[in-house]
């Protein structure tokens, strides 16, 4: 794949795509490109955030209320788990079990457990479960099954 970046004030920023053939990874480049600099918008300490989406670890849903968790703070959100799940990328932000998102380039380390659960370590050192009613789709995501 060749890269080329041209500098041109008049026009403004314009992102074009030349392909041979329109592929899942053409249409997955395009959606991540119009995603690049999305944001979501959280409240913490009484303060409105505009989170980039790139930032976020994983989405919690707990008693009936919605946590973004970044790097060094959680905020809430009005959106519904299932709202912020429709408008992510399903090949990096993954549900993980039935009250989580997980960021899928946030996470450094993937453990297997008896229980058939998988235990995924974050890049801030914290582990979430995959519960086991999803790892088999996250095989699937990451290439172990097929």
């Amino acid at each position: 794949m060749d890269v080329t970046i041209k500098n041109d004030i008049e026009s403004g920023t314009i992102v074009e795509i030349h392909c041979r053939e329109v592929t899942d990874e053409i249409e997955r480049l395009g959606r991540y490109i119009s995603r690049f600099d999305e944001r979501i918008m959280g409240m913490a300490d009484g303060h409105a955030h505009n989170v980039s989406v790139s930032e976020i670890l994983y989405i919690e849903s707990v008693d009936k209320k919605t946590f973004l968790y970044t790097q060094g703070s959680v905020l809430s959100t009005d959106k519904r788990l299932y709202e912020l799940e429709e408008m992510l990328d399903e090949k990096t932000f993954f549900r993980c079990s039935k009250s989580v998102i997980v960021n899928l380039d946030k996470i450094t380390k993937l453990k297997p457990e008896v229980t058939r659960n998988i235990l995924a370590t974050l890049t801030n050192g914290e582990v979430i479960v995959i519960s086991r009613r999803y790892v088999r789709a996250l095989k699937e995501l990451i290439g172990l099954e097929g």
